[in-house]
């Protein structure tokens, strides 16, 4: 496609979507010996050591704190085709804070159930999909490229999903499943997902206009040790699931006193497979726009709703929506909170660790939208309003811990994702709170 039809393609995606019905230096304590962590040539191998820019945290800095009710099931997400009359359903959902990680491979599998249902009279398959986020987009993106046409039918699109209020990067055992309700036909959906995802995320990493990128991720610790079995998520209570080569906490290195800049005696270094959510669920929606999908802004109440559409395969990516609409009572929230500060470019690397006697860790995650600050994990909790608290105490403890690094000893490398980028205008973001 030549650019001006691209730009052209783009200028009309609009018409798509329609309307339907209804630095201070702390003393460093001395630790345990760190593990070993490179290989037999590691010792021959000059190793750089972190040279890293310094976080601007303060109150004055804050923009906005967004709430994400993350769909989870004790037993793990759903995956199978359930009948309704005439129409055939794929359950796509419940994934708790994986979401974006299993997605295309959850939507790649939906797209081959959606298969199985024969050639249709007049030889052109028809598909609808019900969800708008990171599910539903990338299963609408895997039946186009199976010649699907394909709706999207959705109460909310990017930038109000869940999706865009998500950390976000490849976590795939995220609040995923409760280890004694899993299966081995489970396992299996599973496994399989997590490995095309990560394939497919892989491939849109650094590619221009998708927000997938790799970074460093560093653990400040005490003890090394107890890092190993975490994952990038805040655990990993069902790391036995993946793989070596899927493991977040492989390639980890092991940063010892006066060698990182934070306040603690160690930090684990690893590599993390970041994504933007405002960026990459724009980037999808454009996508589905131009090979042929429209988006209906519609609302469902009962499975009977359903019956009305004219597509005869429907993906259901609705999330916690399915615990009225399929009346699955399993569904719980999962409630999460992130403050957002005034986005710094040279900010390149996530980081975590705890002051010593503090019961809040800090965590932050640079963005081109913000310097993400927090998480939670507050079951059962529907609320969309901000927990005031949660956010005082999320602040602070990054304040005090980032406040405590060492300064760089040069310039750092801008963030590759952020490079060139200048602070977003006010008016690009969706609200101070949402």
């Amino acid at each position: 496609m030549r650019r001006r039809e691209f730009l052209q393609a783009a200028g009309f995606a609009a018409a798509g979507i329609t309307s339907g019905c209804a630095a201070r230096k702390l003393p460093v304590a001395a630790g345990p010996p760190p593990p070993a962590s490179r290989g037999p040539m590691a010792a021959a191998l000059p190793r750089p050591l972190p040279n890293l820019a310094l976080p601007r945290i303060s109150w004055d800095r804050v923009i906005r704190t967004t709430i994400g009710l993350r769909p989870h099931r004790d037993s793990g997400f759903v995956l199978r085709p359930e009948k309704f009359d005439g129409k055939t359903v794929i359950h796509n959902y419940g994934f708790g804070g994986a979401g974006m990680s299993l997605a295309w491979g959850c939507g790649l599998m939906a797209a081959e159930m959606a298969l199985e249902h024969g050639m249709p009279a007049g030889g052109v398959r028809r598909a609808a999909v019900l969800g708008c986020g990171s599910p539903g987009l990338t299963a609408a993106r895997q039946l186009q490229r199976r010649g699907f046409q394909v709706v999207i039918y959705a109460a909310s699109i990017p930038p109000n999903t869940t999706s865009n209020m998500s950390l976000a990067g490849f976590t795939p055992t995220a609040g995923l499943v409760e280890a004694g309700r899993r299966t081995p036909g489970w396992d299996a959906q599973f496994r399989r997902a997590a490995e095309l995802s990560y394939t497919e995320l892989q491939l849109l990493a650094g590619a221009p206009g998708y927000g997938v990128y790799w970074i460093d991720s560093y653990n400040a610790t005490a003890d090394p040790r107890a890092s190993q079995t975490r994952g990038a998520g805040g655990g990993n209570p069902a790391g036995d699931l993946l793989p070596d080569h899927l493991n977040p906490g492989r390639g980890r290195e092991i940063f010892g006193p006066g060698e990182h800049p934070f306040p603690a005696p160690y930090a684990v270094r690893t590599a993390a497979l970041a994504i933007e959510p405002s960026i990459y669920l724009q980037a999808l929606v454009r996508d589905f726009i131009l090979f042929g999908g429209s988006i209906v802004i519609r609302k469902f109440d009962t499975p009977r709703d359903l019956m009305l559409l004219a597509e005869p395969v429907l993906i259901n990516c609705t999330g916690l929506g399915s615990k009225t609409l399929f009346n699955d009572q399993e569904l719980v929230p999962v409630r999460g909170q992130l403050t957002h500060c005034i986005p710094q470019p040279e900010v390149r690397y996530r980081a975590s660790g705890r002051m010593p006697g503090s019961s809040v860790s800090a965590g932050i995650n640079p963005r081109s939208d913000g310097l993400c600050i927090g998480n939670m994990a507050e079951r059962g909790n529907w609320s969309l309003e901000p927990d005031e608290e949660v956010r005082r105490q999320n602040v602070e403890a990054a304040m005090q811990f980032f406040g405590q690094m060492r300064p760089p000893s040069g310039p750092p490398a801008p963030h590759p994702a952020m490079s060139g980028r200048s602070v977003p205008a006010i008016e690009s973001f969706y609200g101070v709170e949402s």
